[in-house]
């Protein structure tokens, strides 16, 4: 993996904890999700409108398809995870999705982009998969809101790895710019999501008056930390992309423990970096 790849993941990494911590600490639904989509699209727009007027590209069916079924995806992520954050830890659901998103992001590259795996690409995924199970309580059923936490966590990890790979091939293979692919996935959800937003107008009100600061932070660092991995899928396969990717479980277990007072934090960190020394195996693959 180039360092210029290395870094660009890295930086994201920093953009998604980020992100997911003023998401939780505003604790939203479907209308927050709106609400700092509509934000991203209006800052974007300079950037995107750039590159879609100075940039060639043939905008054909397979195209719009891929960029159709790309917002799609991030839709259902971001609502169960909105979900999951109002009924379950941030520092559990995060890390569980985390988890599991690179896991089957590996299998679904090596399945369907034809990337290949080694027996350190498993052994790394092992630790990763371990990590989660005991950073979510291992089998404690009295661990605090493990099944949802577990539940939301698994479904959100399903969903990252179906639209890692699915972006993956439509930046390095159609070609589609970053940036736009997500930009249109950022429009899409303000579409699809107005019904619901203009629906709960006053709550959308009461985000923007209390939590400005942190709706802007999410509007900015949202599409960021994804439009850097995009940029690091042109040239690096998904199996170094998408593991590296969760040092921003590491980040957030830090935050949700710290700074919103969710706790255990010497047992969450524990296996956060068993998690990470996961990550790490897979990345030197």
């Amino acid at each position: 993996m180039t360092l210029l790849g290395f870094a660009l993941v890295l930086t994201a990494s920093s953009c998604h904890a980020t992100w997911n911590f003023f998401v939780k600490r505003i604790n939203g639904g479907p209308e927050l999700v709106w609400l700092f989509s509509v934000i991203s699209v209006v800052i974007y727009l300079p950037v995107a409108g750039y590159i879609f007027f100075t940039q060639q590209f043939d905008w054909g069916p397979a195209a719009v398809t891929f960029v159709v079924v790309s917002a799609v995806l991030h839709l259902g992520y971001f609502l169960l995870l909105q979900a999951g954050y109002r009924k379950g830890d941030l520092s559990l659901v995060y890390p569980t999705a985390r988890a599991t998103g690179p896991f089957l992001s590996t299998t679904f590259a090596v399945l369907f982009l034809g990337e290949t795996v080694t027996t350190q690409v498993i052994f790394g995924a092992v630790a990763i998969v371990v990590g989660v199970v005991f950073l979510t309580g291992g089998f404690n059923s009295g661990a605090k809101n493990l099944t949802a936490s577990l539940a939301f966590g698994v479904g959100a990890g399903l969903l990252i790895g179906s639209y890692t790979v699915w972006d993956a091939y439509a930046v390095s293979t159609l070609l589609l710019p970053p940036l736009l692919l997500d930009y249109a996935s950022s429009l899409g959800r303000s579409i699809l999501l107005a019904p619901v937003g203009l629906k709960r107008i006053e709550l959308v009100k009461g985000y923007w008056r209390d939590h400005r600061l942190g709706v802007i932070a999410i509007a900015v660092f949202n599409p960021l930390a994804y439009i850097l991995v995009l940029y690091a899928m042109t040239f690096t396969p998904v199996v170094y992309v998408a593991p590296i990717r969760e040092v921003s479980v590491l980040l957030t277990v830090l935050m949700g423990s710290i700074l919103l007072g969710e706790g255990d934090l010497k047992r969450r960190l524990l296996w956060a970096t068993i998690i990470l020394f996961g990550v790490v195996i897979l990345a030197t693959a």
